[in-house]
């Protein structure tokens, strides 16, 4: 993906010749040109200095002319790729989590955790690498440690571990009770979509409390809906 400065300054004009739209988030940053459907993620202390027309995402201030809320971006990406309704999409991102209900192409129902779901996907990855395990191998278990933030529930996990019961059912446990605390924060629907890092991670999809569908939308959401919002201007 080539970024090239000094673009023509009127959104629509940017829209029509080709635009870089850009997902700042605190770990990973995704970017969709719209000229070339390439889409690309990378991390985001490599995206520092990068600038695109349209921007959402923790870091997305001064990044573009346009920044758009994450919430905003995330129903108009939902609409993007779902329709006008009814669904739900939770969006789990490095350090929150974000949920919103459409029906009839309007919201119902927000809402953003970024206390209690601190750092949720960045503790993920965190413990893989820690424990060099492989989530694409682990075996969800049927009951979950009482997790209801990151960070705080890794001292639930280590004293786990140190009790002698084996790391992949201690880690498979600790993402069972965030699956579980992140159902009962979008008040529990037997439905939902899933966007975000966590959509290519196979334990925390299948550790929702059973009966529960959750179908995973990847990475892209929030800049699709950026693109939808372009369109419209």
């Amino acid at each position: 993906m080539e970024v090239t400065p000094g673009l023509p300054s009127d959104p629509v004009i940017r829209y029509k010749n080709g635009m870089l739209l850009g997902d700042f988030g605190t770990t990973w940053t995704k970017l969709l040109d719209t000229k070339t459907a390439e889409r690309t993620v990378i991390q985001s202390r490599k995206a520092r200095t990068l600038r695109v027309d349209r921007a959402t995402g923790h870091n997305a201030r001064d990044r573009a002319d346009v920044s758009v809320n994450e919430l905003l971006a995330l129903i108009q990406g939902g609409i993007s790729r779902l329709g006008p309704g009814p669904w739900t999409v939770v969006d789990i991102g490095s350090r929150d989590i974000k949920v919103v209900r459409v029906e009839n192409g309007r919201p119902t129902a927000m809402d953003w955790n970024n206390s209690c779901g601190a750092l949720t996907g960045f503790t993920l990855e965190l413990l893989g690498r820690y424990f060099n395990l492989d989530f694409q191998t682990i075996e969800p278990v049927p009951t979950g440690l009482p997790v209801t933030c990151g960070v705080l529930g890794m001292e639930r996990l280590f004293d786990e571990v140190a009790s002698g019961q084996p790391v992949e059912q201690a880690l498979a446990a600790f993402v069972r009770g965030m699956a579980t605390f992140t159902h009962a924060f979008i008040n529990r629907p037997d439905h939902l979509y899933l966007s975000g890092g966590l959509c290519d991670n196979p334990l925390f999809m299948n550790s929702f409390p059973d009966g529960v569908q959750v179908e995973p939308l990847g990475r892209f959401v929030l800049v699709e809906g950026l693109q939808l919002e372009a369109q419209k201007k």
